[in-house]
């Protein structure tokens, strides 16, 4: 493995001057991130703890900086969460699994934290997107699969 050339912080890149600056230096191994609808949150999973966390960030002066940092959910004996997508109602769509049925697959939990649903799926699901020509497609994809099912909401612009 490649000896990393930067620590493994989440970093924002400023489009008018080009240069990377640490946005958020207390994620442990940072692993998929997402904005809210209305872009006022930053979700990032953070891989190098036991069990794995999602952290929710206030994003500040225009976009520019990160505060506030909290748990958003933690998985404890709930499974892996990994890749997720929001939808335009600020769910957020979470590929999850262990490598047994009750976990593996899509969570669903709403802008609380609360789940609120769960797609049932016969191997663990690493990444998600909403598709197609509504963004109501949402594809799965697995360990050894993509799978897709059209859901009754659309995934925000861009996810």
């Amino acid at each position: 493995m490649a000896t990393p050339e930067l620590p493994t912080n989440v970093y924002r890149l400023d489009p008018a001057t080009g240069r990377a600056t640490v946005a958020a230096g207390d994620v442990n191994r940072p692993n998929g991130l997402a904005f809210s609808p209305d872009e006022s949150k930053l979700y990032i999973v953070e891989a190098g703890v036991t069990p794995r966390v999602i952290k929710v960030y206030d994003v500040v002066d225009n976009g520019s900086k990160l505060a506030n940092g909290r748990p958003f959910i933690t998985a404890e004996a709930g499974g892996t969460p990994d890749g997720f997508r929001l939808d335009v109602d600020g769910n957020l769509w979470c590929g999850w699994g262990m490598g047994n049925e009750k976990q593996d697959g899509v969570k669903i939990f709403d802008a609380t934290g609360k789940p609120i649903g769960f797609i049932a799926l016969p191997e663990r699901c690493a990444n998600v997107c909403f598709g197609g020509v509504k963004r109501n497609r949402l594809f799965m994809a697995a360990s050894h699969s993509l799978y897709s099912l059209y859901v009754n909401t659309q995934g925000t612009p861009g996810g």
